[in-house]
């Protein structure tokens, strides 16, 4: 991949998929039940989006609403499917009852997934310390993005914490690449690139006429455009 900021878009199935390569997408992020905030696709969903386009995807691992891991073992079992299907990328992160990082279920499927490398999710702008979920996960295996907003409201309200953990790049705990979605604009993103960040999340806005339509590849063009120019 070239040095151009990267730009991932939520697919739900392989229509989602092609329309978003074909507008421009660098990875895509896969998910169903957006209802639920996107959970775990199944085996087929993976193969046929993985037949439809040669960009690099990343699954998610999430099985129910919130950033309580639930079943572990479910989890585990999800990850082993998806790998079987030849899945190399994943998405996910959990928070226990008090607001930390679930290490115990994050380590558990870091452990299934043997080096493949994954995001860790916006259960980031949930937590009760982000400082410390950061240093506490920084030296997992395969862990090179965070999907954040800097805030559980979104980005309008999230990038002051985007720009000063921008700053901190290279530091421990800060040597991950940050993914900005969640509310993100257009508008918001001269003050991202300026501040060094370099990729962005889309889902909604990759969709003007709303979840119940596909991607559409031309929305997808003008954040690409956005990003190049």
């Amino acid at each position: 991949m070239s040095n151009r900021a990267v730009l991932e878009v939520i697919a739900l199935d392989a229509e989602d998929a092609v329309a978003a390569q074909a507008g421009g997408a660098d990875r895509l992020e896969l998910v169903t039940d957006m209802a639920a905030d996107g959970l775990t696709p199944s085996r087929e969903t993976f193969a046929a989006i993985r037949s439809a386009v040669d960009i690099p995807l990343r699954v998610m691992l999430r099985t129910a609403d919130g950033f309580a891991a639930g079943d572990i073992d479910v989890l585990v079992g999800l990850a082993h499917e998806l790998r079987e299907a030849g899945a190399d990328e994943f998405v996910f992160g959990f928070l226990d009852a008090e607001g930390h990082a679930d290490l115990v279920a994050v380590e558990r499927l870091v452990a299934e997934l043997e080096g493949c490398r994954w995001t860790y999710h916006r259960a980031i702008d949930r937590c009760a310390d982000r400082d410390a979920l950061r240093k506490q996960l920084a030296d997992l295996p395969g862990l090179d993005t965070f999907l954040t907003a800097g805030s559980p409201a979104g980005v309008d309200a999230g990038i002051p914490t985007l720009l000063a953990e921008a700053a901190r790049s290279g530091e421990p705990g800060y040597q991950a690449q940050i993914l900005v979605g969640g509310g993100l604009h257009l508008h918001h993103l001269p003050r991202l690139l300026a501040a060094g960040i370099d990729a962005f999340h889309i889902g909604g806005a990759a969709r003007p006429a709303g979840w119940s339509a596909p991607v559409d590849a031309a929305a997808v063009r003008e954040w690409r455009k956005a990003l190049d120019a």
